[in-house]
């Protein structure tokens, strides 16, 4: 399986789409954002010209007010996956989402805790009272180590983190340290895209909103936060929550604008810190080579490699 991988903005689709087309290739999704119906300018997610014929799963295909855990992600790739490779095809895992992609990768495997109603509903209840800060330092009582791992604002994570604990008594670490312990599924080709130089990326950030923001994002956000159906999940996308405060008259537009740009680079960062960890990865820096065809070579001499 190829993986193409790395932080947001740094053309992903475009060289997935190009291996797929040279290699008889599949593009499979791996974008917790792209996964939701309707949330299209906000999460970049390609249109069929993008695809270029090419056949495209895992996008656009959950109701926005859905959750959608990694277990349920894992399940269902390993399934698109096997039916890519029946048809003779090549599976080629496209996105940033780097906890699908560790998950699957590494073949990691999930224990459903089903957890208690009631202990759930505590833990949210606390989350609004004390708020996320509070929240995360209770986790860092009871699993210093996930709790280094995760941002205070991610409560979603966080919140489930201390239902397990307190649904079983053992550290959700402890739960993935076990489930680390299974042999990986596939052979794996990994290809990273990234800039030499950091502020080109900023600067194409900054430019894809601005260009999003041309394509109707604010209309697109306003319809969704209007329905009232946006689940907790789809809410944390990196646009909706920013606007939400312009349309309440909590911010300006361009204050809100600016937010989106500066949180899309922070989110950059954090894919990059994540992604750097994996040791397996052929880095491209897009900004100072053909990243095409240095794609193509790397895939290539993989191939090669298997054969041999």
């Amino acid at each position: 399986m190829v993986i193409v991988l790395g932080p947001t903005a740094t053309g992903k689709t475009e060289i997935a789409v190009y291996l797929a087309k040279a290699f008889q290739g599949e593009v499979i999704g791996a974008d917790s954002m792209q996964i939701y119906k309707h949330m299209d300018i906000a999460t970049a997610k390609p249109n069929e010209e993008e695809m270029g014929g090419v056949p495209y799963h895992l996008i656009d295909f959950l109701d926005f007010g859905e959750s959608f855990s990694v277990a349920q992600y894992v399940a269902l790739a390993k399934k698109t996956i096997a039916g890519v490779c029946e048809r003779g095809k090549l599976p080629v895992l496209c996105g940033g989402t780097g906890l699908y992609i560790s998950s699957l990768a590494d073949n990691i495997s999930f224990e459903e805790h089903t957890g208690q109603s009631e202990i759930r509903n505590k833990l949210k209840s606390v989350l609004e009272e004390k708020g996320a800060l509070y929240l995360h330092g209770e986790l860092s009582k009871c699993d210093p180590i996930l709790a280094g791992k995760l941002h205070p604002n991610n409560t979603g994570r966080v919140l489930r983190a201390l239902e397990v604990f307190e649904s079983t008594g053992v550290p959700m670490s402890e739960h993935q340290k076990k489930a680390r312990q299974n042999p990986p599924e596939y052979d794996l080709c990994m290809i990273g895209l990234c800039y030499h130089d950091r502020q080109k990326l900023y600067d194409r950030i900054d430019e894809r909103v601005d260009k999003m923001m041309k394509q109707g994002l604010l209309l697109e956000a306003k319809a969704l936060l209007d329905s009232g159906q946006m689940g907790g999940t789809a809410r944390q996308a990196i646009g909706y929550k920013e606007l939400e405060r312009f349309f309440s008259g909590r911010e300006t537009k361009s204050a809100a604008i600016e937010a989106i740009k500066r949180e899309t680079r922070r989110y950059a960062k954090r894919q990059m810190t994540w992604f750097r960890r994996d040791k397996r990865i052929n880095w491209i820096a897009v900004d100072a080579c053909d990243a095409k065809r240095e794609a193509f070579l790397i895939l290539q001499e993989f191939q090669k490699g298997e054969q041999t």
